[in-house]
């Protein structure tokens, strides 16, 4: 005789270091961070009922890697589920990505998808309901991500950095120049100010460049503060990683910002970036400004 079902009650809860949480509001991305966990090892569940993943997270302890995907057109969901979750599985880490309203509107907008709360008004109230609902969720985010000007590839390389599919953590480093004029990176843990520095913008020649151009870098370069600058931000957050490693933390946000977010900020993260992997860190830079400017795709798909 065939064995009955398995009684779920009876699987041992233990957690999971390889399990990893995706959700957000609506449009912001948690299918293309779904397929990146995928790509990189995991095996991926999107929206399966709340009721059910505990035991997805339970079976097959030793197996790969599991990428679950939940927001509120899951079965049962509700943010004291997730939160129940949570606690359940201590070594599950959750995912919380968001974006902005018109981001989130433009999305479903390109793709002609209706969002879950029908019912609403408009676009912009039901995405404001949603992020209202979840918005108690995101204090128990591990990474918080603003997906409103990445693209679709770079959010992926940016998971992808964050986790592996092996389950042990390590901590991978995300740089953001930024404009001030706009808004420091969501979810940054470190921000540093560069505006004291020479700006090239009052440089005729120099301001329709950026500071990828290497004659807008040894402009900044040139500014008697620079050198004794980057040499005391190398070592800050050169102590800083190992520390933050330890303390499990996977991924560290270091937010760059100057006024136009292209010369200054941009010349600073990438000296950042360079001295920090020649340390042997894991680093991912973005450059927001430049590619907002670029008219960069954004995430081609609404999830």
């Amino acid at each position: 005789m065939a064995d009955g079902p398995a009684d779920i009650s009876t699987i041992p809860k233990v957690g999971r270091p390889n399990v990893v949480i995706v959700t957000g509001i609506s449009g912001a991305g948690k299918s293309t961070a779904l397929r990146a966990l995928e790509d990189a090892g995991f095996v991926a569940v999107d929206n399966p009922p709340l009721t059910l993943a505990s035991a997805l997270i339970a079976d097959g302890s030793d197996g790969p890697g599991l990428a679950i995907g939940v927001d509120i057109r899951s079965r049962g969901f509700s943010v004291q589920a997730v939160v129940d979750l949570l606690e359940e599985y201590p070594g599950a880490r959750l995912v919380f990505l968001d974006c902005e309203v018109g981001a989130a509107i433009r999305r479903f907008t390109e793709t002609r998808r209706r969002h879950p709360i029908a019912d609403a008004a408009s676009p912009a109230q039901a995405i404001r309901q949603e992020k209202a609902i979840l918005d108690p969720l995101r204090i128990h985010a591990e990474r918080l991500i603003d997906t409103t000007l990445l693209s679709a590839r770079d959010l992926r390389r940016l998971v992808q950095a964050a986790f592996s599919a092996g389950g042990v953590p390590h901590l991978s480093v995300a740089i953001d120049s930024f404009s001030f004029a706009k808004r420091s990176p969501c979810g940054a843990d470190l921000v540093f100010d560069v505006r004291f520095l020479a700006n090239p913008h009052y440089q005729d020649d120099l301001r329709p460049l950026t500071g990828l151009d290497r004659r807008v870098n040894e402009f900044v370069e040139s500014d008697p503060s620079y050198d004794p600058f980057m040499k005391k931000l190398e070592d800050m957050v050169a102590f800083l990683l190992p520390l933050y490693e330890h303390e499990g933390k996977s991924y560290l946000t270091v937010g760059i910002g100057c006024t136009g977010g292209r010369h200054r900020s941009v010349t600073v993260a990438e000296h950042l970036g360079k001295l920090l992997t020649e340390r042997g860190w894991p680093v991912q830079i973005t450059h927001r400004e430049i590619e907002r400017r670029a008219d960069v795709n954004p995430l081609e798909a609404a999830s």
